[in-house]
């Protein structure tokens, strides 16, 4: 194979896929999660509409793309493309990504806002750019660069689903529907993760899988003047507290959950260690205020709290005024919406069953409390890579990049791959992904870091051929 040519890389990007990104980015296409009338909104339908036209577009002999719409399911946007060769018919790459979009989180900085594309210098900020509408870019660049090289690949299915922000609801169904199209892929590629900088390519081993729901707490049928129902009633507040403490140590932020603690695997904390020697901490990715005391001052320490660690988070509130509206009115009535974050290697469903348990059982001063499980997604850890896959990455991130790839576990949740690896435990996985320091991804000035879309976008076509050769 010729050297993938970047510069015509670079060129694909800022003249064909930043002008469409931006427009996609326009789009409020909120995942399902976060907008039950999806469907009647047509968001996540223009989203798809308008990535299958620029894919359609691509030079690559014998693409056949699609949307394929199961019943009241969102879109999935699947594109098959012959192999290079006749001998390499037999073997499969997936390459995914996703469509739709966390909400807005406001409030974002002047100039900015979700649904507003602005590219200042090197980034292009706004809703879902990195998270996760660049993978679709990408892929497709990434492979039309392995054609114009001459390079190799294995047949490759391409495919961007809707529901991944809503733990990928819809997604089993569709891997069901599409199994014969899927067929047994010896390489998965998802290109949704995080970076912990923007130096290297960085290798993506294990995502924590995600258990959440809303916790409900009625103490009255109506709202009552605080002067005369505090102190007679128990507040739904002091409830809630009493509840967390169940399933949290307010102290130590330690999860008291039983099933959400796991022995973290020896190599993971090697693993740990070498990546906190290339960044100075991991809390340098925020803002915190200035003397705050972290959970943990140790770089490594972080990364495994952050990735290997069960947490909780409370992220919404309902029934609780904004401060400027906040009247004397007792609180007798909350609906608590809660994330907790459990290891890779945890049982979620069995974690979802212990917090029932635990949020449910006698409840503080017999109140009505109710708990409904919500978003759920299995963590993933990955298996041993094989020699190929090494070395080819940290080549292509010395390459295109300057700097050997390096690996680290993610506190987030991609349920795809653990879909994936439940499927088919013989693949091999390269997950990767552009949110690296400040991207901010599901929050305010959100940005993708174009750059890194660029050099990772010939890094996979480099792992794409090498994955070919490893088969000859």
């Amino acid at each position: 194979m010729n050297t993938i040519d970047i510069t015509e890389i670079n060129r694909a990007w800022d003249d064909d896929a930043v002008p469409v990104l931006m427009k996609y980015i326009e789009i409020p296409a909120r995942s399902p999660m976060f907008d039950p009338h999806w469907e009647a909104a047509g968001h996540l339908d223009a989203a798809a509409e308008l990535f299958l036209a620029w894919a359609q577009k691509r030079d690559l002999p014998g693409l056949a793309v699609e949307l394929v719409r199961l019943p009241g399911l969102t879109p999935v946007l699947v594109a098959e493309l012959p192999a290079t060769r006749s001998d390499l018919a037999d073997s499969t790459v997936v390459l995914y990504g996703h469509m739709d979009k966390q909400p807005e989180m406001l409030p974002w900085s002047d100039g900015l806002g979700p649904w507003t594309p602005v590219l200042r210098g090197e980034r292009l900020y706004g809703r879902g750019g990195g998270d996760d509408g660049y993978a679709l870019f990408a892929a497709f660049l990434a492979l039309e660069a392995l054609h114009r090289a001459g390079g190799d690949h294995g047949r490759v299915v391409v495919l961007i689903e809707a529901s991944e922000e809503s733990s990928s609801v819809h997604l089993g169904a569709y891997l069901d529907h599409l199994e014969s199209r899927i067929g047994r892929p010896d390489l998965v590629a998802c290109l949704d993760s995080f970076c912990e900088t923007y130096d290297r390519v960085w290798l993506t081993t294990g995502l924590r899988g995600v258990a959440g729901g809303v916790l409900e707490i009625v103490v009255a049928e109506d709202s009552p003047h605080s002067g005369r129902a505090s102190g007679v009633l128990p507040s739904a507040v002091r409830i809630l507290r009493q509840l967390l403490d169940r399933i949290e140590d307010s102290a130590s932020g330690e999860i008291l959950i039983e099933s959400a603690n796991v022995q973290i695997p020896d190599e993971r904390v090697r693993e740990a260690a070498i990546a906190a020697g290339l960044f100075p901490s991991l809390a340098s990715s925020f803002h915190p205020v200035p003397g705050l005391q972290l959970m943990s001052h140790d770089p490594a320490e972080q990364l495994l709290r952050g990735t290997w660690r069960p947490a909780l988070e409370v992220i919404g509130i309902d029934h609780i005024p904004s401060v400027d509206d906040g009247g004397n009115v007792f609180r007798s009535r909350l609906r608590v919406k809660l994330s907790l974050r459990v290891p890779p290697t945890s049982d979620v469903q069995a974690v979802v069953t212990e917090m029932l348990d635990r949020l449910t059982t006698d409840p503080p001063y017999a109140a009505r409390v109710h708990f409904e499980p919500g978003a759920r997604g299995p963590g993933w850890n990955a298996p041993p890579f094989a020699a190929w896959l090494t070395d080819a990455v940290s080549q292509a991130s010395a390459t295109y990049f300057g700097n050997p790839s390096a690996s680290c576990g993610v506190g987030g949740t991609i349920p795809f791959m653990g879909m994936l690896v439940q499927r088919f435990p013989d693949a091999q996985f390269l997950v990767v992904g552009v949110l690296g320091p400040e991207s901010n991804a599901h929050g305010p000035d959100e940005f993708l870091h174009v750059p890194t879309a660029k050099k990772l976008t010939a890094c996979v076509a480099e792992v794409l051929d090498a994955h070919a050769r490893s088969l000859l």
